[in-house]
């Protein structure tokens, strides 16, 4: 486990990155680190309803980058990461869930009925009320903020991305008759020695303002 200092350190030094250096890609070992981070993340269930699109083709970068309002990042970072969540997610999902779990955990599927009961009723409840897909966009912000941790932890730089039009980048990138819907993007790579936002000090609230201990 790293240490208290190393964490901080590492949280002081990450800032969503205004310009990156075009010129440095992040290495093979290091990415599946950070697809690793994705893998592992927490998620509401453990239903993990998502899908992770990562875009190194220099031309479908071009492509994307008019969608989300011209911003360099989107063609000058090494990785560019779009976050989807599974639309109107079901029982059959569910069960490719529960099949996982069998499969890893070694528990017979019998054994899961509970859960499963659990999970699908919750999820036809989220359903009726209008917030299914809602739900499900809200877990992508985990996935998000695990990754832009992880990222900082071993040295990568990062800068989310809520500002595109998810409806273009679904066209571009296929998903528009799938079950996957894009929300959030991450732009991943090097920071440009030249951007300026980089040695400036965070502005934050002062600890005692934003908790209170009881």
């Amino acid at each position: 486990m790293i240490n208290t200092d190393t964490l901080l350190t590492a949280l002081k030094w990450r800032y969503a990155v205004k310009q990156f250096d075009a010129t440095r890609t992040v290495d093979e070992l290091t990415w599946s680190a950070l697809e690793d981070s994705l893998v592992l993340t927490p998620s509401s269930m453990g239903l993990q309803p998502w899908k992770f699109i990562v875009v190194t083709d220099v031309a479908m970068k071009a492509k994307l980058q008019p969608a989300a309002w011209h911003q360099a990042q989107v063609s000058d970072c090494s990785h560019f990461l779009v976050m989807t969540v599974r639309k109107d997610l079901d029982e059959a999902h569910v069960d490719r869930h529960l099949a996982r779990m069998s499969e890893v955990q070694g528990s017979p599927i019998e054994a899961l009925g509970k859960f499963r009961d659990m999970a699908t009723g919750n999820l036809d409840k989220a359903r009726t009320e209008g917030r299914l897909d809602t739900w499900q966009m809200h877990q992508i912000y985990i996935a998000l903020g695990n990754f832009m941790t992880a990222a900082a932890l071993i040295g990568v730089d990062t800068c989310p991305m809520e500002g595109f039009q998810p409806k273009q980048f679904d066209e571009i990138l296929g998903l528009t008759d799938t079950p996957y819907a894009s929300v959030v993007c991450c732009a991943a790579g090097y920071r440009n020695a030249s951007d300026k936002y980089a040695p400036k000090p965070k502005v934050r609230f002062d600890k005692d303002e934003l908790f209170t201990r009881i």
